[in-house]
């Protein structure tokens, strides 16, 4: 595959499991082919946040990178989650993804362990230069306990390797301070979506696509909210963003993945159990899903 474009919507793909928690294989196969095929996604991420890969030993995340690359065959870019707390592991992890043939690494802020801006870009300057994968940075201060500051974001951006970011840091004043500054840089600096129901405004600032856990369900409908918009559709693109905000508001009920899996389920898909620590869907919730399922046409009866 030849230098990919990273614009469009991407399905941060579900790692799915067997009833003895193990991972499912064969399903994970069938996740891939439907996405590509039926969806027409424009790009697959293995082993990121929806994927579970907190739960994921070591083996089972190069397995799972290594599933997505074979059954892929070339046909999307695939931009693997290799980030950890620990850059060592990063590095590491990051390596393997880059051996197995992936086109990217999605690099998460270092969680926990509560890192100064200075480390924080030491991290991920430190992976850059361990590895020559294209890098996107991932600012998600909810989960990890740390913002990625503008400041911090737009020095990084500068790094020959580090090619983009995907943003849920949930402040778009800081996304327009960091698109701001590096849409004046000299090298394409991709801006993803990772906050699912800002995907339209965040297009409107001048952003490339996401990285989009309701991708699962209605990427059909994203990918063409996102590439209406970027051929400069905006009407029909707003019709779709609000036709699709009940669902992704649903498909936020409880914690991500735990909505999209049942989602999955529901729809004959392969999904399966959910790892510990997270919870199968509570049952009140479990029936506003279904009914909102029921009501955007993708289940009977």
């Amino acid at each position: 595959m030849n230098t990919p474009s990273w614009a469009g919507c991407h399905v941060p793909i579900i790692t799915p499991f067997k009833d003895d928690y193990s991972v499912d294989e064969a399903g994970l196969r069938k996740l891939v082919n439907y996405y590509i095929e039926d969806v027409k996604c424009d790009g697959i991420v293995p082993c990121g946040t929806t994927g579970e890969s907190p739960t994921l030993d070591h083996e089972e995340h190069a397995r799972v990178i290594e599933i997505v690359v074979d059954e892929c065959r070339g046909r999307v870019p695939i931009m693997a989650g290799t980030g950890s707390n620990s850059t060592k592991e990063a590095i590491e992890m990051t390596k393997h993804a880059a051996d197995a043939g992936v086109q990217g690494s999605l690099q998460v802020c270092p969680y926990y362990n509560r890192p100064t801006q200075d480390g924080i870009r030491r991290h991920f300057e430190a992976i850059a230069e361990a590895t020559s994968l294209p890098l996107f940075i991932y600012n998600i201060p909810s989960r990890t306990g740390r913002l990625i500051e503008a400041k911090t974001m737009i020095a990084l951006s500068q790094v020959d390797s580090i090619i983009g970011m995907k943003d849920a840091c949930g402040d778009l004043m800081v996304t327009m301070d960091i698109m701001r500054e590096t849409r004046q840089g000299k090298k394409k600096f991709y801006v993803l979506c990772g906050e699912d129901a800002l995907t339209f405004p965040m297009l409107a600032l001048g952003g490339d696509g996401g990285i989009l856990a309701v991708s699962h369900v209605i990427g059909k409908e994203y990918r063409e909210m996102i590439h209406l918009y970027l051929a400069g559709k905006i009407e029909e693109a707003r019709e779709i963003h609000f036709r699709t905000l009940p669902m992704v508001k649903t498909l936020f009920i409880e914690t991500n993945p735990v909505p999209v899996k049942e989602a999955l389920a529901m729809m004959g898909l392969p999904s399966g159990k959910l790892r510990l620590p997270l919870a199968p869907l509570q049952p009140a919730n479990r029936e506003t899903l279904r009914r909102a399922l029921q009501e955007f046409g993708f289940l009977k009866g």
